[in-house]
């Protein structure tokens, strides 16, 4: 179960990337992230070199890079806000194209979109390279709070159960006729909706009562040791470490 959740994201593979440890990569990803945001909007030159760097360890992990542009979609949304805001702050305007814009706009869409972007690139990689049964790993053994873990531990392994059960039921109401079409089958949907959160609880009730009756006491064990040498934890600190001197150097020229 939940088996499903992380093919589309996952690319098995033997490269330095992959071996990591999860909690290596996680915390590598997270300093990159912090670097990327703490760095000045008007340096622009540095975001260029945090595409390089995450380009250098895309190839290093030998993912393709269709693979890498296509999931970087998810962030259209933010994109077609960052898109609206040279129209609707207000200040100083400029002429680009015979429209004109906000300057204050244009510097908060640059904003959003590079350092979204670079984020949202880091993250893909991450989850490229490291199974999500990994990465709950990695989080345990940074000591995320257990019940945190758990949880997303549980979403990801009923997941596909609680689809399923959606398919199940859209299956059984077109086999009765029923198809929505408007706001009059709204009522049939919601009550397929309460329907399905009252089978989920109940699920969950008997998933919890059958972990109680194996001993469980609240936390999880840690089944998986994945323990990091310091040459590990040294890769993993290459691309923090380079990041955090572009962002220096960013504020440096500002």
């Amino acid at each position: 179960m939940g088996a499903g959740h992380g093919q589309g994201l996952h690319r098995p593979g033997d490269t330095p990337v992959h071996r990591l440890p999860p909690h290596c990569k996680l915390v590598a990803v997270l300093c990159f992230v912090l670097a990327v945001v703490s760095t000045p909007r008007e340096a622009i030159w540095a975001f260029g070199m945090y595409a390089v760097l995450l380009t250098a360890v895309a190839a290093l992990a030998r993912i393709p890079p269709g693979f890498l542009l296509k999931r970087l979609l998810i962030e259209i949304p933010f994109v077609a806000f960052a898109l609206l805001m040279p129209f609707v702050v207000p200040g100083e305007e400029t002429t680009v194209l015979g429209l004109r814009l906000s300057l204050p706009g244009l510097w908060g869409a640059w904003n959003i979109l590079a350092k979204g972007t670079l984020g949202v690139a880091a993250s893909v990689i991450l989850a490229s390279t490291t199974e999500l049964r990994a990465l709950l790993l990695g989080l345990q053994r940074l000591r995320l709070p257990p019940l945190l873990v758990q949880i997303a531990s549980f979403m990801i392994r009923y997941g596909d159960v609680i689809t399923d059960e959606m398919r199940r039921m859209s299956i059984a109401r077109r086999s009765r006729g029923f198809e929505a079409r408007g706001v009059r089958h709204w009522r049939v949907l919601a009550a397929s909706a309460g329907a399905l959160f009252i089978r989920s609880y109940e699920r969950g009730e008997r998933v919890h009562l059958a972990m109680v009756s194996r001993g469980y006491t609240g936390a999880m064990p840690l089944i998986d040791e994945v323990p990091a040498s310091r040459a590990q934890w040294s890769s993993a600190a290459a691309l923090p470490v380079c990041a955090l001197a572009v962002c220096l150097l960013g504020w440096w020229t500002r």
